[in-house]
């Protein structure tokens, strides 16, 4: 009998302990997509504006247009007055290379971690932990507008999924990273985007992840998602033909090279995909080195001008100052707090160079 009533005491103390157990998660309420982009609009003429550089980054792609495209910016966005005068700086720069170069600047505001850290403008727009994302969505697309009303196209890496829908209108150009290129759920995405898309090879350096995904990506789908309003909903898409391959080195070790483009190309070919090759002259390329993106881009134009038309694109990690800095104390203004970046002057000259050899492409 004693055995009994200590189990059921038991049983009573551990149904207790399951009611009282805090919960691990709670909700803040958040924006819908379609009530962010009422509040923040994109007119009707940077709509137009965004469709044309669509088209012109396509047309580089698909090799109708010789240019070089460079998507090049800071390695993420969180302060504005320091993103607003590079964007200055690059839109006048445009001006004087835009016979050779299409530049598109990165407006990246989730940022991926291996482990833990701050995870971009959209996530902690105040840079201390507290987590404001209304906030942080306002902010970046109020901060987007601002940029295309430059001139600029703008390009950022689609992260978290639910996140794409509240500034995917803006965008010329997209991102999947090594992280995520074997994710389904990216892949279904970035079927129905309408926008070129680059997939990163693996952080291991291999391609079939990357090849994959692109497959994936050109064909229709049927998925679980949402509508702008937030409601679940059943989404199906027709399959994105504009995706590419993004080389950016692996396990340390980089892939711009000759032999390494080769076999990139050869494998795209194999699995009958088109061969449009960008080079990420940062990350593993570099040696997560910033100031190597000089040497990085230089042997991927000797290889363009010696004849290699698959190269047709390329990425800079580029800030108003060199190298990076850890959030805490006082930040300095135009310095990376993410992946480190080459500063403007090197930039601007590199570019500038870069333009100058691509004027020799018959």
């Amino acid at each position: 009998m004693s055995v009994a009533v200590n189990s059921r005491s038991t049983a009573k103390a551990a149904d207790l302990h399951l009611v009282a157990a805090p919960s691990r998660r709670h909700t803040s309420p958040l924006p819908s997509a379609a009530q962010l982009r009422e509040e923040l609009p994109l007119s009707t003429a940077l709509a137009r504006q965004v469709q044309q550089q669509r088209q012109s980054i396509r047309a580089i792609l698909d090799g109708h247009d010789p240019r070089l495209l460079v998507v090049v910016g800071p390695c993420s966005l969180h302060d504005d007055a320091a993103v607003l005068e590079y964007a200055e700086r690059l839109a006048a720069l445009s001006q004087r290379v835009g016979d050779r170069l299409l530049l598109v600047m990165r407006a990246y505001v989730e940022k991926p971690r291996t482990t833990v850290g701050w995870k971009g403008l959209v996530y902690d727009p105040a840079l201390d932990g507290s987590g404001d994302m209304a906030e942080g969505l306002r902010r970046s697309r109020k901060l987007m507008l601002k940029l295309l009303e430059l001139g600029l196209p703008l390009a950022s890496e689609i992260l978290q999924p639910l996140v794409a829908g509240y500034f995917d209108d803006l965008l010329g150009w997209a991102a999947i990273g090594a992280r995520t290129s074997e994710s389904q759920v990216h892949r279904e995405l970035v079927s129905g985007l309408e926008m070129p898309v680059g997939f990163k090879n693996g952080t291991d350096g291999s391609l079939g992840i990357a090849c994959d995904a692109m497959r994936s990506a050109a064909h229709a789908h049927q998925h679980f998602g949402v509508d702008p309003q937030g409601r679940p909903v059943l989404v199906h898409t027709q399959g994105n033909p504009d995706t590419h391959l993004v080389l950016r080195g692996g396990h340390g070790a980089p892939n711009y090279d000759a032999a390494s483009v080769a076999n990139a190309r050869a494998e795209l070919e194999r699995q009958g995909i088109a061969p449009r090759i960008m080079v990420d002259c940062s990350h593993a390329n570099s040696g997560k080195n910033p100031l190597r993106q000089p040497q990085v881009l230089s042997d991927v134009l000797d290889q363009r001008l010696a004849g290699d038309g698959a190269l047709r694109a390329v990425m800079i990690e580029s800030h108003l100052l060199d190298g990076a800095q850890s959030l805490g104390g006082e930040l300095r203004y135009g310095v990376s707090i993410t992946d480190g970046c080459l500063g403007w002057a090197g930039t601007e000259r590199m570019l500038i160079d870069a333009a100058i050899r691509m004027r020799h492409l018959v």
